[in-house]
């Protein structure tokens, strides 16, 4: 059995990720300090597993708390999720975002090193390509983050490198998501943001089940077959899927490696505006108003490096990620707060 430390393990995707480590025969420890998650999605997560798991409030920039952490746990590795992640929000503060994302990561990897836990697995984002004209986009892609988000993604891909560099006994991977979307398939754990949602599912599905009126819809005359724009949308289980198989690739090799997680196509707006209509039963109020600035007509991921290296693929197509969103918003129509 090998104990391992998720933080930001109560949020969507370290929810998940929880369900998938237990199933797969790990200990679980999870460190969140709940500000933009809930206690309630851990215990939907051993109602799925029937297994339990170990679960500490806290920040993970309280270093004394950390440090005490570590001495009284055997990890063997650690998944770091705990970071906040709304673009619009981090332009409004981006001290806040620094802090939170690179210092807490500093901190983290600090109280790693002393403890001789030197394998980790981190939730890094699409992000820090920026824009990209040319498409799909490979891990050769340059990276030009566009949002104070994305900048302290990268700033802290790039600590860890020069970890990696400094230490040969580091073992790093290093995950960029496209769009996680979806839901755990039970309908017991999904997204609740804790405001109106920044991405795209989450807002269909809000307005499918009454809470929000209507989506807008940034553009529609991008070159893109609809004219709406075209992103990549992956299944948040195929997503924490990678993970696993990230772990695997760390038994064996040192280093640090960057590897897409995407499903390596794309879908516009409108599509996935038709998929969740088709799976909800319900018309999806929608209006077309202004591009935002900074947005490109098409993003997605080339996964081929993750197929060859993680021996991992995308398995769910946007049918099934709608259907799974849709059973978890019907049985949670105000998140976690449903009763």
């Amino acid at each position: 059995m090998t104990e391992v430390l998720v933080t930001g393990g109560a949020g969507y995707i370290g929810s998940h990720m929880c369900v998938e480590l237990l199933q797969a025969g790990y200990d679980v420890v999870v460190a969140d300090n709940l500000s933009n998650s809930s206690a309630r999605s851990l215990q939907a997560v051993q109602r799925i597993t029937q297994k339990p798991l170990s679960f500490v409030e806290m920040d993970i920039r309280d270093e004394e708390r950390l440090a005490a952490l570590f001495r009284s746990h055997r990890f063997d590795a650690v998944l770091h999720f705990a970071g906040l992640k709304a673009v619009a929000e981090s332009v409004a503060e981006p001290l806040r975002y620094y802090d939170n994302n690179v210092n807490g990561t500093l901190r983290l990897v600090e109280a790693m090193s002393s403890a001789g836990v030197k394998t980790l697995v981190f939730s890094s984002s699409a992000t820090v390509y920026g824009t990209q004209e040319r498409v799909p986009i490979d891990e050769s892609a340059g990276t030009a983050p566009t949002n104070p988000y994305g900048r302290t993604k990268l700033q802290v891909e790039q600590l860890l490198h020069d970890l990696g560099d400094a230490d040969a006994q580091w073992r790093i991977s290093l995950l960029r998501y496209f769009n996680p979307v979806g839901a755990h398939p039970s309908g017991e754990i999904g997204e609740d943001p804790n405001d109106i949602p920044n991405n795209l599912m989450p807002y269909i599905a809000q307005v499918a089940i009454g809470r929000l009126p209507c989506l807008r819809v940034f553009g529609d005359d991008y070159a893109t077959a609809d004219g709406t724009g075209v992103r990549d949308y992956i299944h948040v289980v195929d997503l924490v899927n990678g993970h696993l198989r990230a772990l695997d690739y760390l038994q064996a090799n040192t280093g640090v490696a960057v590897h897409n997680l995407g499903s390596g196509r794309g879908h516009s707006v409108l599509e996935v505006i038709a998929a969740f209509e088709r799976a909800s039963g319900r018309p999806i109020a929608h209006e077309v108003v202004a591009r935002r600035p900074g947005d490109v007509a098409r993003s997605f991921a080339d996964p081929g490096k993750a197929n060859r290296e993680l021996n991992w693929t995308a398995t769910h197509d946007l049918e099934r990620i709608c259907q799974d969103a849709w059973k978890w918003q019907t049985r949670h129509p105000d998140g976690y707060r449903t009763a």
